[in-house]
């Protein structure tokens, strides 16, 4: 080893103090890698005098320099040694390993670290830790470069001792000064509660996990279905469409036919007249030569001995009692298949639109927004509806807002009124996603509700949330209750005087959020809805709710 150390400087440059690496030889006798003693001559240029860096030796003009082959092939070897032997000293610390304490010399790496002693030590100087009887307490732990912490900077005594005051670790003499008449533990006692407490933490987390691998497992199930159903339902529609391009070839193909059809039929028969008015032409002019040619006779008594003989004519078929049709033929055909073709695109456009509708309502997530951000996309104005509201609820700002009135309010008389409780329904219908704010003061029912939910009689049959057809979450300032049903179910937590409602009606879901500097889910539904719903509001006593967009 001393040997291999003793050829590492040997043929090390002076300038990097690493192996030489491309040697080349000056004529001073000293060897440097090339490019460092051309960095350095380079550096030396304005001078125009070159020395060498060790002897000082000063060279003028510049020295070239050349490979010193031989050094070239030492130190190659020399490499080629260190990286066999390599493996044998795997056993020493490297800059990132921790040293034993106790060697001298090359140390060797430590394999245990000594919370008592802090100290770090090799297996060799271990041993006594394993031997001895006066070492049986001692705490080793894997190999640490920081025993030093464990140390307490003031007193130079081991941190033994947790203080539950402070929540910082102390030696025993820091109970005695700064730390005297705090809770304290041994650090061991202490490590063994957080333990615990730390066991306890990961069996939720991997509860946690557990259940979250259940969800992406279901996801993944989830993906394949809706793969599955994709495929299916575009190779279904591949079929329709199909079909449907063949019906209307076949429809085309038809209508070409009858064309061809008729328009031979049609062809041949005025061929047919045709060819009788040529032979009644020829048969004309057969006769009108003969009849010129009597006329050309000279001798007057021949003419009028021919004269009886001539042929009688035939009847014609005058031109006057051949009927055609003017301007249009097949031309009604093209008009009908134009009207066909225009009812076709019709029918296409209407279907498209729900075809189009089906596809992107295709949604098999329970999404809800997760930011203030992602609510206030949905976000809706809600305006109250005066032929609902109950005679001692008076609105305002636009019919936005509703309070309790101490005396009856002057509404006409209408079928949509609530009669025995002081509630008030929304003008709009609600469908799809939707999110409103009510700002509430007092004790305050804020619903939603069906239409037909009834507005005289019981309180089962009409009062918010006491039904099938309503759901409401009662506001007070003592505490938060939602009813659906007359089920009532307590919410815990802090109460808020503004309240956002998000609901998605397709996928059934109605949520209630305290609405602060931030957004915080009070209570969610998973249910069915089976038509439109209305916002409402139930109002008590020198109470008050404002339906506000959120901004």
């Amino acid at each position: 080893m001393e040997q291999n150390q003793l050829d590492r400087e040997t043929f090390s440059c002076s300038i990097c103090l690493d192996l030489l690496n491309d040697p080349v030889t000056i004529p001073c006798g000293h060897s440097y890698c090339m490019r460092c003693i051309k960095t350095h001559w380079d550096e030396e240029g304005q001078r125009r005098i070159h020395s060498c860096p060790q002897c000082r030796e000063t060279f003028m003009p510049r020295p070239v320099l050349k490979k010193n082959t031989m050094f070239a092939a030492l130190v190659e070897q020399l490499q080629k040694t260190e990286h066999q032997a390599a493996p044998t000293d795997s056993r020493y610390a490297g800059p990132e390993d921790v040293a034993c304490d106790s060697c001298t010399g090359k140390k060797l790496k430590a394999s245990k670290s000594c919370l008592v002693c802090l100290a770090s030590y090799c297996e060799n100087h271990l041993q006594p830790h394993y031997d001895s009887a006066a070492f049986k307490k001692h705490k080793l732990v894997e190999p640490s470069k920081n025993l030093q912490e464990n140390v307490c900077s003031k007193h130079d005594k081991l941190l033994e001792i947790y203080c539950c005051t402070d929540q910082k670790c102390i030696c025993y003499l820091c109970t005695m000064d700064e730390h005297k008449g705090h809770e304290t533990v041994s650090a061991a006692a202490e490590r063994k509660e957080r333990q615990k407490k730390l066991q306890e933490r990961r069996g939720k987390i991997w509860q946690i996990i557990q259940d979250k691998e259940k969800d992406v497992k279901l996801l993944q199930q989830e993906v394949e279905a809706i793969n599955h159903s994709a495929d299916k339902t575009v190779e279904d529609s591949e079929k329709i469409f199909t079909e449907l391009i063949r019906l209307l070839q076949k429809r085309s193909s038809d209508v070409k036919q009858q064309i061809r059809s008729q328009q031979k039929t049609e062809v041949s028969r005025v061929k047919d007249v045709q060819e009788k008015l040529e032979q009644e032409i020829t048969e004309l002019k057969r006769k009108d030569a003969e009849l010129e040619q009597l006329s050309h006779t000279e001798d007057h008594n021949q003419f009028l001995l021919n004269y009886p003989s001539l042929p009688a004519l035939s009847e014609s078929t005058h031109s006057s009692s051949i009927n055609i049709r003017p301007l249009r033929r097949f031309e009604d055909v093209t008009a009908a298949v134009s009207q066909l073709r225009e009812k076709l695109q019709d029918v296409l456009r209407d279907s498209w639109t729900n075809i189009s509708l089906m596809v992107t309502e295709v949604d098999v997530l329970l999404s809800e927004p997760t930011t203030r951000a992602g609510f206030l996309k949905y976000s809706c104005e809600i305006t109250l509806d005066p032929n609902t509201a109950h005679i001692q609820l008076g609105l305002s700002e636009g019919n936005r807002k509703v309070t309790r009135m101490n005396q009856p309010q002057l509404y006409s008389s209408h079928p949509d009124r609530f009669t025995n409780y002081s509630q008030v329904l929304s003008r709009e219908s609600l469908t799809g996603r939707c999110y409103w704010e009510v700002k509430w003061a007092g004790s305050v029912c804020v619903a939603v509700a069906y239409k037909n939910v009834s507005r005289a009689g019981g309180e089962l049959e009409c009062r918010f949330g006491r039904n099938d057809k309503s759901w409401a979450l009662d506001c007070q300032q003592k505490g938060l209750e939602f009813v659906h049903k007359s089920i009532w179910t307590s919410i815990s937590g802090p109460v808020s005087s503004r309240l956002g409602v998000y609901l998605d009606h397709r996928a059934g879901l109605l949520s209630f959020y305290s609405v602060s500097e931030t957004m915080t889910l009070i209570h969610r539904v998973q249910t069915r809805f089976t038509r439109p719903l209305h916002a409402g509001v139930g109002i008590g006593l020198g109470s008050s709710a404002e339906f506000r967009k959120p901004t």
